[in-house]
């Protein structure tokens, strides 16, 4: 590419990158990332289509991992065709405007998988701190109106990123450091000042991100409180199994998310290699993992996964 035509480039797209320095190997790299993808929807799917058309799972905990598949669903179409895009058909180019849009939706649906993992934690809290209550508390009207609340959290908390990128001119490089656009990233493109934009994606991260974590953190607090009040070791064990998926799911989730957004804004000396990991790391494992592992652990689900099957 010429140097024009770069200036012209840094104007008006950015550059998407994948493993840089392993180009050569870039579409056989492609193949186990398509065959996660379509396992991811296929897993996804088969869960939401079985809790919605088994009315014997439509108890809060299989409502909160329907919604969980399909925010891990909506994740992957996303991220995952640009990233494909990239290691299949080189296809790096990417206007600012889609850029902008697709981190909306990126961001968006990290605060409201955040946020449905912190509804899965409240319902193992009340089903083994409070388990009288359980269903006088975790109504299907309630769990709407929180899943409801929460989709406004994080559509509010990130509308405003794709606007405050938008007054900026980016003339300093135009390579991103991943297959797809994240606001952390994108805004060191500019060559204006940044503060505002990185207190405000500090602020928005701590107020969503770290708080959320913190409550799971105390809701399991309790939990473990109350299961080792239990004097039946048997009763204590499976409160403590009916958590292992739901630890799992959080485990996944938190620490490549919080790993990533603290390497993107101060780990300037960080391994890029390590960077673009983490990076594919979210969008492409948790999706994959969750169905097996809930599948796995509620014996529920598998006995009905097992009867489609069968028939």
């Amino acid at each position: 590419m010429s140097a024009v035509n770069n200036t012209r480039f840094t104007h008006a797209v950015f550059l998407l990158s994948g493993f840089t320095g392993y180009e050569v190997i870039h579409q056989w790299i492609s193949i186990p990332f398509s065959i996660i993808y379509i396992l991811s929807i296929m897993g996804n799917v088969a869960i939401i289509f079985l809790i919605k058309t088994d009315p014997t799972l439509h108890e809060p905990m299989y409502i909160f991992l329907s919604m969980l598949a399909l925010t891990d669903l909506m994740l992957m179409i996303v991220t995952v065709p640009t990233v494909l895009g990239v290691y299949f058909f080189k296809s790096r180019l990417i206007s600012h405007n889609a850029c902008f849009t697709q981190l909306f939706f990126i961001h968006t649906l990290q605060f409201m998988e955040s946020s449905v993992l912190l509804l899965m934690a409240f319902d193992r809290f009340v089903a083994i701190c409070n388990p009288l209550r359980y269903t006088s508390i975790l109504t299907q009207r309630r769990i709407a109106k929180m899943g409801l609340m929460f989709v406004i959290r994080a559509v509010a908390l990130i509308f405003p990123l794709p606007f405050l990128l938008k007054r900026f001119r980016y003339c300093r490089t135009n390579v991103l450091s991943h297959s797809y656009c994240l606001h952390q990233d994108v805004m060191k493109m500019a060559c204006s000042d940044i503060t505002v934009n990185n207190i405000y994606g500090l602020s928005v991260s701590f107020s969503v991100m770290w708080l959320d974590s913190l409550l799971i953190f105390i809701s399991y607090v309790m939990i473990l409180k109350t299961v080792l009040s239990l004097t039946s070791r048997t009763k204590c064990l499976k409160a403590l199994n009916t958590c292992v998926s739901h630890l799992c799911a959080v485990l996944l989730f938190y620490i490549p998310e919080i790993g990533l957004a603290v390497l993107h804004r101060f780990g300037n000396s960080s391994s890029h290699l390590l960077q673009v990991v983490l990076g594919y790391v979210y969008p492409l494992i948790p999706p994959l993992i969750h169905p097996i592992v809930y599948s796995m652990k509620s014996e529920h689900l598998r006995g009905r996964i097992i009867r489609v099957f069968i028939k």
